[in-house]
C-alpha cells in the first residue's frame, strides 16, 4: 500500500514523542489501538514490552513471540478482559472515532489500576494545515483527513476524559502546536 510522502515523517515524529513514555514501562503488556496496516509501533516497542497487541480494522496478521494483531472494528467493546494491559496507545486515532468517549471508557476498563494511556491527536489548529497538505499539496492522505471527525485542544481533551476513570497527568502540544500529546493514568 503506497502512502503519501509526508506520512512516514509524521509517524516518526509521533513515535519519537511517545517512545520515552513507553520505555518507562519496561516489561509491560501494551495495547496499540489503531495499529494501522503495518503495525509499525509494535515493532518499535518490542524491546520494551513483555507483550504487545495491535488492533485495527486493517491490521495485518502478525504472530511473533511478543507481538500479535487482531482485526477489530474500533466502534465496539474491546475484545479483552478487564485490567489486561499496563499501557494503551492511540497514536493519531481518537480523531477518527465516532464514539471517542466510549473508547476511553473501554480503555479504562482494560487498563490495570495505575496503567497509562498515551495518545497523540491533531490539535484544532492543525485542521486547515492538514487539509492544505492533503487537498492542495497531496503530501498526506486525503482519505485520512476526510475521516477526521474531531480536532482537539487541551480543554476538549480534559473534558472528554472527565468521568472515564482516567486522570490526565500530562498534556503538551508538539509539531509546532499541530498535535496534542497526552498521558493519563487509570484511577
Amino acid at each position: 500500500m503506497d502512502e503519501p510522502i509526508f506520512e512516514p515523517l509524521l509517524r516518526r515524529m509521533r513515535l519519537a514523542r511517545v517512545l520515552p513514555t513507553i520505555a518507562r514501562h519496561r516489561d509491560c503488556r501494551l495495547l496499540d489501538i489503531g495499529c494501522g496496516w503495518e503495525a509499525r509501533l509494535l515493532f518499535e516497542v518490542e524491546p520494551y514490552v513483555r507483550e504487545a497487541v495491535g488492533i485495527d480494522f486493517k491490521a495485518p496478521e502478525i504472530e511473533h513471540p511478543k507481538l500479535r494483531t487482531l482485526a477489530v472494528t474500533l466502534d465496539k467493546r474491546l475484545p479483552f478482559e478487564d485490567q489486561s494491559f499496563d499501557v494503551v496507545t492511540l497514536l493519531a486515532v481518537l480523531e477518527h472515532l465516532s464514539h471517542p468517549r466510549a473508547m476511553l471508557e473501554e480503555i479504562s476498563r482494560v487498563l490495570r489500576p495505575g496503567g497509562e494511556v498515551v495518545l497523540t491527536v491533531p490539535s484544532k489548529a492543525a485542521k486547515p494545515v492538514l487539509e492544505f497538505l492533503a487537498y492542495r499539496l497531496k503530501v498526506v492522505s486525503q482519505a485520512e483527513i476526510r475521516d477526521h471527525k474531531e480536532y482537539y485542544d487541551r480543554r476538549s481533551l480534559h473534558e472528554i476524559f472527565a468521568g472515564t476513570g482516567l486522570r490526565v497527568e500530562r498534556h503538551a502540544y508538539f509539531q509546532l502546536g499541530m498535535n496534542n500529546f497526552l498521558c493519563a493514568t487509570k484511577i
